[in-house]
């Protein structure tokens, strides 16, 4: 069946200025668009725009690369960062995992049913735990073991590294991945690798954080979906969520009603990445809703 229209987003962010909004309007308008969706936001400390808007193109021989070309003179003269995404391509996403299986299974299976529509040309994972379950869905499963000698380890991460090349991802996904992702790797993939980090940071960075938040008493825990940077667990934040525990609680009591939250505020902060809600602003993020 022909489609009634190239369905495309638009997204960007620039120095603040007049007629931003008016001369992408005017320029979709021009190009036969149709605006179906629009999301603006100034921030006033640095004087940035920012935008989201959905678009139709009625006439079907139109293409997302010939808006792109036209759009690129406009974009140029106001200084804009921005990307286009056509809606008929399906995002490809490989996931990265390590023993715990709470967030892949649960991506898994949110793709499985539609929830989420996305393509997954692999899983690459350090131990050999979850194979039966990734294969059982079809998808390939590569494992790759990541030694702690740090010779053999950065021969691990380089044989990693053509996986997801040889996948040509648009989006990593870090679903309870027990390893530091290389920064050649964070570089490669900037603001396209995510990650599920289980509590509410910036509190309780690193290794064990519910055996720090039982330490330290606190009446909440939570879990975090962030883009992954150089910086252990301190990139920019997209999504999170808590959950209320108990003095009584135990630390195995804590990470069951962890798992709940990590599940959620994953699958909420990738479908806000795959939806281009979510615009990066220095180490923090503009989510549109």
């Amino acid at each position: 069946m022909k489609p009634d229209a190239v369905q495309l987003r638009l997204v960007g962010s620039c120095p603040d200025q007049v007629g931003i909004i008016a001369r992408v309007a005017g320029l979709i308008a021009d190009q036969g668009g149709n605006i179906t969706a629009s999301n603006q936001y100034e921030d006033v400390r640095s004087k940035t725009f920012f935008m989201r808007y959905g678009i139709d193109l009625l006439d079907t021989a139109k293409s997302a690369d010939g808006f792109a070309t036209t759009f690129r003179s406009l974009a140029d003269e106001l200084q804009m960062d921005w990307r286009l995404t056509d809606l008929a391509k399906r995002p490809r996403i490989v996931l990265l995992v390590s023993k715990f299986d709470h967030c892949l299974a649960y991506l898994l299976h949110r793709w499985k049913v539609g929830d989420l529509q996305f393509d997954i040309p692999c899983v690459i994972s350090n131990h050999e735990t979850l194979r039966e379950l990734v294969e059982w869905y079809g998808i390939p499963y590569h494992h790759v073991p990541v030694p702690k000698e740090a010779k053999a380890k950065q021969a691990a991460f380089e044989k990693t590294g053509e996986l997801i090349e040889q996948a040509k991802p648009d989006t990593i996904v870090l679903a309870r991945y027990m390893q530091i992702f290389p920064a050649w790797l964070c570089r490669k993939y900037r603001h396209n690798v995510i990650n599920i980090h289980h509590s509410f940071l910036p509190s309780f960075i690193g290794a064990k954080p519910y055996h720090q938040a039982d330490e330290r008493g606190v009446k909440l825990i939570g879990a975090t979906c962030h883009y992954v940077t150089e910086n252990l667990d301190a990139g920019p934040i997209i999504e999170q969520d808590v959950a209320r525990v108990r003095h009584s609680d135990s630390i195995e009591d804590m990470m069951r009603q962890g798992k709940d939250v990590e599940n959620t505020v994953l699958a909420r902060g990738l479908r806000y990445h795959l939806e281009d809600r979510v615009l990066v602003h220095g180490n923090k993020t503009i989510l549109f809703s």
